[in-house]
């Protein structure tokens, strides 16, 4: 098994480095080739919005001194490409690197970011491609670092960023939380997270992160390696991450993950999703539906969020991390998803706008669920500027969830339930109002009178109870009686209501029982003449010595 699971990972990794290689190589070959140049400076001042690096004194893109540090006008090859035949071929620009390395040359290769602080880790001046990055944090695996210590990035001099993202976030996973994942463009691997979607621009490139927590980073570590060049093609697309949030989803409207105007074409998209009320992930139905350029009906329309992140049946065999697409979180416990797909050979081309849609449930019926997304993209500038940032960006902490003291789920008898007609299912109920007993309840769909589900009730000992039933009401239920052991007990029990409700607790009385197995039977007798159908639904049963 160990030999396998080193043989597994060790092919997916290079799968990962031949993916890497070929999309790189295919990405720059539409880039013309021009003369390489730059020059980047190591570490300088502190203050409010400290800088970590900058190229303020680098020479003039484009300037004699410029060429010549860059290796000189006749210096020739094409923009870096990724594949490893291309590894003997000349290459144009020069590779820099901004880095938290200590400004001494000692081992104390870290900057300190306080609360409410601003945090510059590059400025660079001049044409060039942001390669790669790397970034770790002390404290690490922190979610109020995590979800509250924000990343920019503006490109040729914007005011507005164009990338605007909680950490944990940008680099691929939600929720504020650490979890070890490799994909091609975005990973996280052994306390390191990592970059590698390229960012081009033309004069000048800033990225800063700001804390937002009460929590001070004491340790901010990166390295931004950067491909510097003397000018880049005017038709390059630039960069752009988008975060925002939707709590609670509003019943009849999507959940818009981008919304934007400009030229271009969409690359990928973090969804983290969670129930705040109950246990279910139904909220999967929905589809995603993009609109290209305008149009009334989208060109793109899915068959359920979990098919859009390429899983399948609600994420069924739980969480993985491939290539273009995975569920790095699958916490069932709490209604928790965070999935991610890059469109790397399906990239979603835009000429004047593109949003992006998706369902929440099967219709935008499930309201009670936070959607956090971050929108990936390259497109022309200007953008327009991004909607603000969620005050509150710490993940929800779910609602209680009722339970009756003693009682004995109608859900969990369904497994061994019978009925002489109608289907028998587990509904969950944790979208509607009312304290369902663990927010589900047994759902018996019989369709006339006489119709009878039985059910099997285990009593610890032989002795009386009082039986106590806790049921549903609602405007299509009907009317039926108890009976246990095959003796008719206690009240009819009304099933009609106007509004979906529980029906609170309903004694029968005391009734003689036997240790173990007893079966208690649900005749329909009929149904309110308001009542539509004969439907029943079973919270549980208490049996009261």
């Amino acid at each position: 098994m160990k030999l396998h699971g080193l043989f597994t990972r060790g092919l997916f990794t290079a799968l990962l480095v031949l993916l890497s290689c070929g999309v790189r190589a295919a990405r720059e070959e539409a880039i013309a080739e021009p003369a390489s140049t730059g020059e980047t400076k190591r570490m300088t001042k502190s203050g409010d919005d400290q800088v970590g690096a900058t190229a303020a004194s680098a020479p003039a893109a484009g300037s004699t001194a410029a060429v010549e540090k860059a290796g000189g006008a006749s210096s020739v090859g094409r923009l870096g490409g990724g594949a490893l035949g291309d590894l003997a071929t000349p290459r144009a620009g020069k590779m820099v690197q901004y880095s938290s390395a200590a400004p001494d040359g000692g081992n104390a290769d870290f900057r300190r970011v306080e609360p409410g602080q601003t945090f510059t880790l590059m400025d660079h001046r001049g044409a060039g491609i942001v390669r790669r990055w790397w970034l770790t944090t002390n404290p690490i695996n922190n979610r109020d670092i995590g979800r509250q210590l924000i990343i920019r990035c503006y490109w040729d001099g914007e005011t507005n960023p164009s990338v605007e993202v909680p950490l944990s976030d940008f680099f691929g996973m939600g929720f504020g939380e650490w979890r070890d994942y490799i994909s091609l463009p975005l990973s996280m691997t052994s306390g390191g997270y990592n970059c590698y979607w390229p960012m081009p621009f033309s004069r000048s490139a800033r990225i800063t992160v700001e804390n937002r927590s009460q929590v001070p980073v004491i340790g901010l570590y990166y390295n931004i390696a950067l491909e510097t060049h003397r000018q880049l093609p005017s038709e390059q697309f630039y960069f752009h991450a988008q975060f925002r949030r939707r709590k609670p989803a509003v019943p009849g409207q999507p959940i818009t993950i981008l919304q934007t105007t400009g030229r271009g074409h969409y690359v990928g998209t973090l969804l983290s999703m969670q129930l705040l009320r109950g246990r279910n992930l139904v909220f999967l139905e929905g589809d995603e539906r993009i609109f290209v350029d305008g149009e009334r009906t989208p060109s793109l329309i899915g068959t359920g969020t979990e098919d859009y992140f390429a899983g399948g049946h609600y994420f069924l065999t739980g969480t993985y991390a491939a290539p273009y697409h995975g569920a790095t979180l699958k916490d069932t416990e709490r209604s928790r998803i965070n999935a991610y797909r890059w469109h790397i050979e399906d990239a979603i081309p835009f000429q004047k706008s593109l949003r992006f849609d998706i369902e929440h449930g099967g219709a935008n019926d499930m309201p009670l669920v936070d959607y956090t997304s971050v929108a990936f993209w390259y497109q022309t500038h200007p953008h327009p500027e991004f909607p603000p940032l969620p005050a509150d960006l710490m993940p929800s902490e779910p609602m209680p969830i009722p339970k009756i003291a003693g009682i004995i789920e109608g859900e969990s008898l369904a497994p061994a339930a019978r009925a002489t007609e109608g289907a028998i299912e587990v509904q969950n109920l944790g979208q509607s109002p009312g304290d369902w007993s663990d927010l589900a309840h047994l759902w018996w769909r019989p369709a006339r009178p006489g119709a009878r589900l039985t059910l099997t009730l285990n009593a610890p000992e032989t002795r009386p109870y009082e039986l106590i039933g806790y049921f549903t009401r609602a405007r299509d239920y009907g009317d039926f009686h108890l009976s246990v052991n095959g003796q008719t007990v206690g009240p009819i029990v009304r099933g009609y209501s106007a509004e979906l409700q529980p029906s609170g607790p309903i004694s029968f009385g005391r009734v003689a029982m036997r240790q173990g197995a007893n079966e208690i039977t649900l005749e329909i007798t009929g149904k309110d003449a308001r009542s539509s159908a004969y439907l029943a639904g079973v919270d549980g049963f208490v049996l009261k010595p």
